[in-house]
C-alpha cells in the first residue's frame, strides 16, 4: 500500500471510530451522525444568532394626549412561552425616545441600546414623552411631574402586552430625574433601577449654572429651539473626543424630523426646582451610573443622593473617559456591561437558621 492510500485509510477510521467531541466532552460512541442531531452550545448559540429582533409599535393614552411607545425583542411573542425581563430606556430633555436609544450610525459601529439589550434577553421599550417625538404636541411644557404621568400611561400598555408588573428602568440626564420621581410613587411598577447622568441638588453643576442664565425664557416659554449645533454640542460641552462626531450628526439627522423645538419644562425643573427626586422614598434597587467628564453634576452631589438610598442593593459606577451621554460616547460598551451586570445580578440569599 502506497502513503497516500495509507493516510487515506487513517482518516477514514478515525472519522468512523474515534469518540465525538461535544462542547469540549468527549462523549464514546457518539457516531457523526449522531452528532450532528446533538444539541450544543455552538448550534444553540447559532440557533439564537438566527432569531430576528422583532419591533412593534404601540400608543398610551394620557387623557388627551397620545404617547408613542416602541418594543423590541428577540422574536415575536407567543402564548405559551415565558416572559423575558422588561427594560423600559427613559428620554431626556433634548432628544426623544428612538434617537436616544435606537439609533442607527452607518459606519460606526453599534449604538442601539434596543438592539443590543434586545440580543441579551430583554424584552426593551420605550417612549416619547408629551411634547416629544412620535407622542402628541401639547400646550403644555412637559416638565418631570408630567413625565411620571406618562410613564405611568406607558407602564398600563407594557403590563398589558408582557404580562409583566414589574419592569427594569433605565433613564438618563433627565429621563433619570423621571425614571426615579416614578419609582417614588409608583415602587410596586419598579424592579431594578439604572440612573445615569443624574443630578440631585445640582449644586455645583456647571451645566446648570450655563442652563440658569435662561431661566426667565424658560418661565415665560413652554417649547425652547433645538437645532443641529445644539445636538452637536451635547457630545461635545463636557469633553471633546468621548463621542464620535458622526453620532451628533446621525441624532440630528433622526431627531431634527420633528422640528426645532422641544419642551422647556425639564430645563425648568433642573434649573430651579431641584431636588425633585427624595432618595429616601426610592425603595428599589439603584445604580448610579456617571461619565467621569460629566458637567450635569459634581460627583459628590450624586454621591450624597446615593448615600440616602434605603435600599442595601445599590451600586455607584463611574464611566472613565465618557461624559453625559453614556449611551452614545465612544466607551458606551463599558456601559452595556455594568447595566446588564447589575440588570443580572443574582437574587439575595439570606443565612439558613440553624434549628
Amino acid at each position: 500500500m502506497c502513503v497516500k492510500d495509507l493516510n487515506s485509510s487513517r482518516r477514514n477510521f478515525l472519522l468512523g471510530a474515534a469518540p465525538a467531541i461535544v462542547g469540549g466532552l468527549t462523549l464514546p460512541g457518539l457516531t457523526r451522525e449522531a452528532f450532528a442531531r446533538t444539541p450544543s452550545a455552538a448550534k444553540e448559540k447559532a440557533d439564537a444568532a438566527a432569531e430576528k429582533i422583532w419591533s412593534h409599535e404601540y400608543w398610551a393614552q394620557k387623557g388627551d394626549v397620545k404617547l408613542n411607545l416602541f418594543r423590541k425583542r428577540m422574536g415575536e411573542p407567543q402564548a405559551g412561552k415565558p416572559a423575558l425581563p422588561v427594560l423600559f430606556l427613559v428620554h431626556g430633555s433634548s432628544t426623544s425616545s428612538r434617537p436616544s436609544y435606537d439609533l442607527t450610525v452607518p459606519g460606526h459601529g453599534e449604538y442601539s441600546v434596543m438592539d443590543k439589550f434586545a440580543e441579551y434577553g430583554f424584552d426593551v421599550w420605550t417612549m416619547d414623552c408629551e411634547g416629544y417625538g412620535r407622542s402628541s404636541r401639547t400646550e403644555g411644557n412637559a416638565n418631570i411631574a408630567d413625565g411620571v404621568e406618562d410613564l405611568k400611561a406607558g407602564g398600563e400598555v407594557i403590563a398589558r402586552e408582557t404580562g409583566q408588573k414589574r419592569f427594569h428602568f433605565f433613564g438618563e440626564s433627565s429621563g433619570a430625574l423621571r425614571a426615579a420621581a416614578f419609582a417614588m410613587v409608583r415602587p410596586e411598577r419598579v424592579d431594578r433601577m439604572i440612573l445615569a447622568a443624574f443630578t440631585y441638588t445640582g449644586e455645583g453643576s456647571p451645566t446648570l449654572a450655563d442652563r440658569g442664565k435662561a431661566v426667565e425664557f424658560y418661565r415665560t416659554h413652554n417649547r425652547r429651539p433645538r437645532d443641529r449645533n445644539m445636538i452637536r454640542s451635547i457630545f461635545t460641552r463636557d469633553k471633546s473626543g468621548t463621542s464620535d462626531p458622526a453620532v451628533g450628526e446621525a441624532m440630528a439627522d433622526a431627531e431634527l424630523q420633528f422640528g426645532e423645538d422641544i419642551p422647556t419644562g425639564t430645563y425648568l425643573d433642573m434649573t430651579v426646582n431641584l431636588p425633585v427626586v427624595d432618595p429616601l422614598k426610592v425603595s428599589a434597587p439603584v445604580m448610579i451610573l456617571r461619565g467621569e467628564f460629566d458637567g450635569i453634576a459634581t460627583e459628590q452631589d450624586v454621591l450624597n443622593f446615593f448615600q440616602k438610598l434605603p435600599h442595601p442593593d445599590r451600586q455607584f459606577a463611574v464611566l472613565p473617559g465618557t461624559a453625559h451621554s453614556v449611551v452614545l460616547g465612544i466607551n458606551r460598551q463599558q456601559t452595556w456591561h455594568v447595566m446588564r451586570a447589575f440588570l443580572e445580578m443574582p437574587p439575595r440569599l439570606d443565612s439558613l437558621k440553624n434549628g
